[in-house]
């Protein structure tokens, strides 16, 4: 079924494999090993350290002979997967039996459900709200991935469903005999209509869940049953590759190897740090490396529109460009590359139209870095060198249900401008933990705090230190997994 845990701390590559029976798979599952969980002991102290580890090994006693499966649909790219691929391993190497599954579906299914995820952000791009071909589609997907997990899956189960992709099989899990819990990573802090109109879509199916979890309070929906709902922000993990301990000297050969950085001396073709390869060369657009000595500002996120590269980009243009010398980067996913995003090259293409059309000066110092994602481990350590090298890392989203990008860039120290919008309020206290811009369209507001940090180094220092402290405080590993171990706990006790 999958691959036995091993033991100590391995960072397997993911890969996917079909279900049983030889059917075509309307779900894949996710290999990884497992990880010991005494390293997180460096991020807690010993009292704290000895009630996280007796709630995970209290949890895993309560699961006997359960499993718990994570649903969701895709793999690589986005923080659902970034999340899953830590917190899965350190779940299973204190003994509880945890699985990954993807479900699967065609272009209609997931035009929809990236619909469907603009809609629970306010947002009715064509001003249409969900028809009846769009419903039948989600249904229909949905059922045949129930169909074929369920050839797997056991009664008691302990079955956690991600994001409103998955939200349709809810009820299924529900009468299978499982212990269900919906997971929902995005929401708005004052919804719309539109966001209500999608919430009254969705409502049937996630009412049924034993417990609903949302990152904020105030994503909370209307008509669910208060005493089922959860309040679990999202976390990052310290020691995976993405946020691991990397010096400049390291974080440069990162940067030349994978073509980002122009080379100091005779290029590497590969390079290996802590066991991880680094081979493979980023698209970057246009194709000129940066000098060896450029000041960074970085933006990492998805080709989303709630991300605004367009708008970063503009800013950056006329704001910032014009004031300092900075070059920016707009960090993404090698197009066509995350699975349930089918609107990504879209919004790559319209970032590159518009690119051609800033003034000259302004375009030498901007560039699209379309970064590999064969292996999501060198991925990740060429994220990390990317933030660990810029002198200022933003993330202007329109809209944002936490923002993992913000707490992996205070984690390394890094003073961050965003917007103050969604869950990255909870992160950044406004000229303590970083800067926040209060209206995301306010592009001189934007260009003025990035040139605000790079001018005064200072306060950039500060800013960044302090963030660290805070993400040790509240973003780390340790606070997210004894939360879901407390959930899964009180489920277990009241199916008794």
């Amino acid at each position: 079924m999958y691959c036995p845990a091993t033991s100590g701390r391995v960072w397997a590559r993911r890969w996917l494999r079909p279900l049983q029976n030889g059917m075509p798979p309307d779900a894949t599952q996710v290999s990884l090993g497992s990880a010991s969980i005494e390293p997180l002991h460096a991020l807690l102290e010993n009292a704290a350290w000895d009630g996280f580890t007796r709630t995970m090994r209290d949890t895993a006693a309560q699961l006997k002979n359960r499993a718990i499966w994570n649903i969701n649909s895709t793999a690589h790219g986005g923080g659902v997967a970034e999340m899953l691929a830590w917190q899965i391993p350190y779940e299973r190497g204190v003994g509880m039996d945890v699985r990954w599954l993807v479900i699967q579906g065609g272009t209609p299914f997931f035009t929809f459900t990236k619909r469907l995820h603009a809609l629970l952000h306010g947002v009715a791009a064509d001003g249409s709200m969900i028809n009846e071909a769009e419903r039948t589609e989600y249904e229909q997907t949905l059922a045949r991935n129930a169909e074929a997990i369920a050839r797997d899956i056991r009664p008691r189960d302990v079955v956690i469903l991600h994001d409103p992709q998955t939200a349709g099989l809810v009820p299924f899990f529900v009468r299978y005999g499982c212990r269900v819990i919906w997971r929902c990573h995005i929401g708005v802090d004052q919804p719309n209509e539109v966001v209500q109109g999608a919430w009254r879509f969705l409502l049937p199916q996630v009412a049924a869940a034993h417990a609903t979890v949302f990152s904020r309070r105030a994503y909370v929906w209307e008509g669910l049953d208060q005493s089922r709902v959860d309040i679990i922000p999202p976390a990052i993990d310290a020691f995976a590759p993405k946020n691991q301990e990397l010096d400049g000297q390291t974080v440069a050969a990162i940067l030349r190897t994978t073509g980002i950085l122009a080379d100091g001396a005779a290029g590497q073709p590969r390079l290996e740090v802590s066991g991880l390869s680094v081979e493979r060369t980023t698209d970057l657009f246009p194709g000129t490396r940066l000098p060896e000595d450029a000041r960074l500002t970085v933006q990492v996120s998805r080709w989303d529109r709630l991300k605004d590269p367009l708008g970063v980009m503009e800013g950056f243009a006329q704001f910032v460009a014009p004031r300092v010398d900075s070059h920016l980067i707009l960090a993404g996913p090698g197009a066509s590359t995350v699975a349930d995003d089918p609107e990504e090259a879209g919004v790559l293409r319209e970032v590159e139209d518009r690119w051609h059309h800033l003034p000259p000066a302004a375009r030498d110092r901007v560039h699209l870095a379309r970064l590999p994602m064969d292996d999501p481990q060198e991925n990740a350590i060429i994220v990390n060198a990317l933030q660990r090298r810029a002198q200022v890392v933003v993330q202007k989203s329109l809209g944002e249900g936490f923002g993992l990008t913000v707490a992996e860039a205070m984690w390394k120290g890094r003073p961050v401008v965003a917007s103050r919008v969604g869950g990255i309020q909870d992160q950044i206290e406004h000229d303590k933990t970083g800067l926040l811009i209060d209206d995301p369209h306010d592009l001189d507001a934007f260009g003025a705090a990035v040139v605000s940090l790079i001018s005064d180094p200072a306060v950039a220092d500060r800013l960044g230190a302090e963030a660290k402290r805070r993400v040790q405080r509240q973003f780390l590993a340790p606070r997210l997994l004894m939360q879901q171990a407390n959930l899964i706990g009180r489920l277990l006790q009241s199916a008794k």
